[in-house]
């Protein structure tokens, strides 16, 4: 028999998402599944983006340029000047999603062996990403005692080698929902200055900071040769589905590159991109009413998790999800355990288990990511069904 690629092999399977044939199960036994272990919103996506592709003239879908529609470039440009990002469209190249956009920069400035410090848990995703372009993601550990703020700057330093090529962000996080204020930003700025490091910030999760909290860009930290930003309309317009991401940077050899690695893949989606530049003509109201519904979602999810017995939740700055602790010999264990033999009153819920999101082996064992992503109704459902198995789950610790 023909063998599969030792890439093919080395890849991970997504933790998100590797546990969908139990949901399906419970699903074929007619239960109903809360499916908190993805970022689907269920918010509306923008009607402008949705008149957009049905009032479309177009008679043939054609081909856009590689790096994206002009009109589309320009009009986004303006979106990140209003945000106080200064960029123009020759600065940005339109992506299939965010995904594509950090595999395309991974491709672009990192050489197989090559080593990128990351704060974990992160998102998992990064790990594939990671093993496609043949490098190693170093991590540094954040804590739940401290609600995943940046570990201590030493903890960065002390990795440095003479493979270490970049430091990755997300900020807001997904999957612990920790916002990187401004100082902590710089030192990570400090420490890509002095050893000509590039830093990859993904901010798709700019638009959700909550109690006051501002977001504040890596592309405003004053080294800008060295900074990467990935951006996604998924997120910021619940419109996850359109598959269009950017890569923005002032470093041209860096866009230069990741355009020779766009047109090896022709274009865009062209669909997407309509509705990605109708999307930035959304009303504020739009934002505002999703906005407090993350509010309510969050504050509800968080206070209903640390009521229930064994239970550690923080409380997010950010995003819509939560690294949780729960009283379980093992999160993975638990979260089959709960979609394949357990139900209450005919319902189940479905999360990610964490040990997915770090790197380190042995990290996240007993906790789960939480997307709080379904409406309070769902999620007061949910929390009830959580609660009891995890009063009736055999492997409970506590």
């Amino acid at each position: 028999m023909p063998q599969i690629s030792n890439k093919g092999n080395q890849m991970p399977a997504s933790p998100i998402r590797k546990l969908v044939p139990f949901a399906e199960g419970a699903k074929s036994k007619g239960r109903k599944v809360y499916h908190l272990n993805i970022g689907q919103p269920d918010i509306k996506t923008p009607k402008v983006a949705l008149d957009a592709i049905r009032n479309l003239k177009e008679e043939v879908i054609e081909y856009s340029h590689s790096a994206g529609n002009e009109s589309y470039r320009r009009k986004l440009a303006d979106y990140y000047k209003n945000i106080g990002i200064d960029v123009d469209y020759t600065e940005i190249l339109i992506t299939t999603g965010g995904s594509e956009a950090l595999l395309f920069v991974f491709q672009s400035t990192l050489n197989p062996g090559d080593e990128v410090i990351i704060p974990e848990p992160f998102y998992a995703n990064y790990n594939a990403f990671a093993t496609m372009a043949g490098i190693k993601l170093v991590p540094v550990t954040a804590k739940i005692e401290d609600g995943f703020a940046l570990p201590p700057i030493e903890k960065f330093n002390e990795l440095i080698n003479e493979k270490t090529k970049g430091i990755i962000v997300c900020n807001p996080s997904n999957p612990t929902g920790y916002l990187y204020s401004k100082e902590e930003l710089v030192q990570l700025a400090e420490i890509a200055k002095k050893h000509d490091l590039y830093i990859y910030s993904d901010e798709v999760y700019r638009e959700f900071c909550y109690d006051g909290h501002t977001h504040f860009s890596a592309m405003n930290l004053g080294i800008e040769q060295n900074v990467i930003l990935i951006d996604s309309v998924s997120k910021r317009y619940s419109s996850c589905g359109t598959r269009i991401g950017a890569i923005v940077t002032k470093n041209c050899e860096v866009l230069t590159t990741a355009l020779k690695f766009a047109q090896a893949r022709l274009s865009p989606p062209s669909l997407g991109q309509i509705a990605g530049e109708a999307s930035l003509d959304t009303p504020k109201e739009y934002f505002e009413e999703v906005y407090a519904e993350y509010i309510e979602r969050r504050n509800f999810t968080v206070n209903a998790l640390n009521k229930i017995e064994g239970v550690v939740c923080p409380m997010p700055k950010g995003a819509f999800y939560t690294i949780v602790r729960l009283p379980v010999d093992n999160s993975e264990k638990f979260c089959k355990w709960i979609l394949s033999d357990f139900e209450y009153n005919n319902q189940t819920v479905m999360m990610a288990p964490a040990n997915g999101f770090y790197s380190t082996p042995g990290l996240g064992l007993d906790e789960v990511r939480i997307a709080y992503v379904l409406k309070i109704e769902d999620l007061e459902k949910a929390m009830v069904v959580l609660e009891k198995a995890l009063l009736a789950y055999p492997g409970r610790t506590l």
